[in-house]
């Protein structure tokens, strides 16, 4: 049976379905709109069990799943939805023994999500200048992973390099949420494999046709795609059955890309560039065709 110890991270569930963070210590008591539980009340209980406070209010006491976690976890930059962080490791095609580059490092989710899928053999090395949202970050990691031997966490800035480690292996993977990832694309063309993997995350669509534009501009990527991310979710309570009042929408445009040998695929996109201005030149002409 998975009990709840002292020094992790749980969370209390209302019927409501509302979540409230805390870290179990020994000794320590919780306290909630006027009610209490002593934390030796829960340590000890199964994972999913109810617990009673000091006012009679029910609550059920669980470890978090990674999606609530790094919802309700202390932050100091603006965290990645989970409907992101889904997406980014999948596009990305993270792996078990991975070599991972990712910047910037934020308040760790995505340093986590990594973490979780490149497991004990492969590596992430993460980049970020702001030493308050590093310590953070490294913080909520612990607290949710424990300790990350594969985890190398730098005080650098990816728009003026990507170094590689001693061994001089180049990175499977490059994983962006930065403002502006268009200034990374050159040296992310260096730090890849041949094969590898570019993935960066904005939220707006200037940052897009950037980024876009310096992946061409690099000549050695190719299969670039942008999309994002639309969650709806629905109520169902008995026949009544609709999609819920609030959706989880736009929150940014992930771009992916392949490092490639040059030669192929940059003449077909030049191709399909020629194709989408003659088509936009012959729609111009059916509407003033139409007009006339």
């Amino acid at each position: 049976m998975s009990q709840l110890l002292s020094g992790e991270r749980i969370h209390l569930v209302d019927k409501k379905g509302r979540q409230y963070a805390l870290t179990l210590k020994a000794g320590e008591t919780y306290q909630f709109s006027g009610q209490k539980i002593p934390h030796d009340e829960m340590i000890g209980r199964p994972d999913g069990t109810v617990v009673i406070l000091s006012g009679g209010k029910k609550m059920l006491a669980l470890r978090p799943t990674f999606g609530d976690y790094v919802l309700k976890m202390p932050r100091g930059a603006q965290v990645l939805y989970p409907k992101d962080l889904a997406l980014i490791p999948m596009w990305a095609d993270v792996y078990p023994g991975a070599r991972v580059f990712e910047a910037g490092t934020g308040s760790g989710a995505l340093t986590m999500a990594l973490l979780r899928l490149v497991g004990p053999q492969g590596l992430v090395v993460t980049y970020d200048l702001r030493e308050d949202f590093a310590k953070t970050a490294l913080t909520n990691i612990n607290r949710y992973l424990g300790p990350t031997p594969n985890l190398v966490s730098l005080r650098k800035s990816a728009y003026e390099g990507i170094d590689l480690l001693d061994d001089g292996v180049p990175f499977d993977r490059v994983v962006l949420d930065l403002p502006e990832p268009w200034q990374v694309v050159p040296h992310a063309a260096k730090a890849l494999r041949s094969g590898g993997i570019y993935l960066s995350f904005v939220p707006t669509v200037p940052q897009v046709v950037q980024t876009v534009e310096a992946l061409e501009r690099a000549k050695v990527f190719g299969m670039v795609e942008t999309f994002e991310s639309l969650i709806r979710t629905w109520s169902v309570l008995g026949r009544s059955v609709r999609p819920d009042h609030r959706m989880v929408a736009h929150s940014g445009f992930i771009t992916v890309a392949r490092k490639v040998e040059p030669g192929l695929l940059g003449v077909v996109r030049e191709s399909e560039l020629a194709e989408a201005s003659a088509s936009e030149s012959l729609g111009d002409s059916d509407t003033e065709g139409a007009a006339l």
